[in-house]
């Protein structure tokens, strides 16, 4: 098996590791930057193939050559253990050696379930925003946006560039709640001049607060979605619909290699201190990963993980006040932003809870127990691993924050069986349970 030794590992590509990587090089340290996917950028800096990156992320993507660091991509983590991670590629598996790590794993899409919500033609806002930019044809196709939160206008803007005609945009926050989100926001005008250009490119697309989208219906695909805009009923014709109910923190990494959880949020997040150091020596950890704060958050959270992981206290602590900024404006977003008590009721006892293992409702209500659940209905025990349904149970308040329909443990994805067997003795035990 190859080997790569590096004085800092950063896992994830998107602005937080990358922040990371490049404060890592300009302090001199040997640096890896590994990520799944082929390019760099992450979710929210993820290419389109027919604009290109975003401009913001243009010159950190770029320069990943220049500045020395060692980009690994298409490689995914799938073992780790005490300094060193095991990387699975097209060209083999791969160890990654480290003195200090920094997990900037990001997050993913909240899916709440609802009836028809795994009709083909519906997914996560973020997901058709991802589909869109690799090729997915939308031109002329009738779209429907909605959920809650920033993600649905910058959703829309990317479909309606991509040629969707965007119906309509269901915001599920009432207008007061708006109102009161937007008298904050003086304390980040940044924020509310990139909001104000978001609608401005979405002129003539209808915006409705207060409306929630009920029911998905068809037969092979998607027709018509149900939604409640606050004075009654109505069905909208679209062979699309984009929901997005949030985000929530990918932690599979962390808990793998022993790192605690905040558990006191319904969607735990990696726990650190003062100088993003997690409770296992020499890993830290950036940007969503510690909860969903935002693009800009995770930047100056990279930053000031690779400083404090090289012993550069001063320039950590230089990033403090601008990390703290940013978190604050994080937790005014969840809290106008949240799913509501109505959103977390749309399923009936007939919705699928877990669409991998097609488990209803029903049998989730009757096995309260998590390993009684797995057992008898096998939630959790398909493709995804639990990543949607363990989070969506979480969310209806049907499960603890510290629920998950599996353990974590590796290979934290499937792997071919000829890359386990390259794993030498010495190396991350691929049988070892945490």
């Amino acid at each position: 098996m190859k080997q790569r030794r590096f004085d800092l590992l950063v896992v994830g590509a998107g602005p937080a590791g990358l922040a990371a990587a490049h404060a890592a090089a300009r302090r001199g340290a040997k640096v890896g930057l590994v990520d799944a996917q082929p390019r760099a950028g992450g979710q929210v800096w993820r290419h389109d193939l027919r604009f290109g990156a975003p401009a913001v992320a243009r010159a950190q993507i770029e320069r990943l050559g220049a500045t020395g660091i060692e980009w690994l991509p298409g490689h995914e983590v799938v073992l780790a253990d005490d300094h060193a991670v095991v990387a699975d590629h097209a060209d083999g598996a791969v160890a990654l050696h480290w003195r200090k790590l920094v997990i900037a794993t990001g997050a993913r899409e909240l899916m709440l379930p609802f009836p028809g919500w795994t009709l083909p033609g519906v997914t996560g806002a973020g997901g058709l925003q991802a589909l869109a930019k690799q090729g997915w044809p939308l031109a002329g196709k009738r779209v429907v946006v909605a959920g809650t939160g920033p993600l649905l206008l910058a959703a829309a803007v990317t479909l309606r560039r991509h040629g969707a005609r965007v119906l309509g945009i269901h915001e599920q926050a009432r207008r007061s709640m708006l109102y009161a989100f937007a008298r904050r926001l003086w304390r980040w005008p940044t924020r509310l001049a990139q909001a104000v250009e978001l609608r401005a490119r979405l002129a003539g697309v209808p915006w409705h607060a207060g409306s929630t989208v009920l029911a998905a219906q068809g037969d092979d695909r998607l027709r018509a979605v149900e939604v409640d805009r606050g004075h009654g009923r109505e069905w909208i014709e679209c062979e699309q619909l984009a929901v997005g109910w949030g985000l929530v923190p990918n932690v599979e990494l962390a808990r793998l290699l022993g790192c605690e959880l905040d558990s006191a949020a319904v969607h735990p997040a990696v726990r650190v201190d003062a100088r993003l150091r997690s409770s296992q020596a020499d890993i830290h950890a950036a940007g969503e990963a510690l909860g969903v704060g935002g693009r800009d958050c995770a930047c100056v959270e990279g930053a000031m993980a690779a400083c404090f992981a090289l012993g550069d206290e001063r320039g950590g602590e230089a990033l403090r006040a601008r990390r703290d900024r940013e978190r604050a404006y994080a937790t005014l977003l969840h809290e106008h932003f949240a799913p509501d008590a109505c959103a977390r009721a749309l399923a009936a006892a007939d919705t699928l809870a877990c669409r991998c293992e097609d488990v209803p409702m029903s049998a989730v209500a009757a096995h309260a127990d998590p390993r009684q659940l797995r057992l008898v209905t096998r939630c959790g025990m398909g493709a995804c691993q639990g990543r949607v349904c363990g989070a969506a149970l979480r969310e209806l308040r049907l499960a603890s924050p510290s629920f998950s329909p599996t353990a974590v443990r590796p290979p934290l994805t499937p792997v071919a069986l000829a890359a386990l067997a390259d794993v030498p003795s010495d190396e991350p035990e691929q049988g070892k349970e945490r």
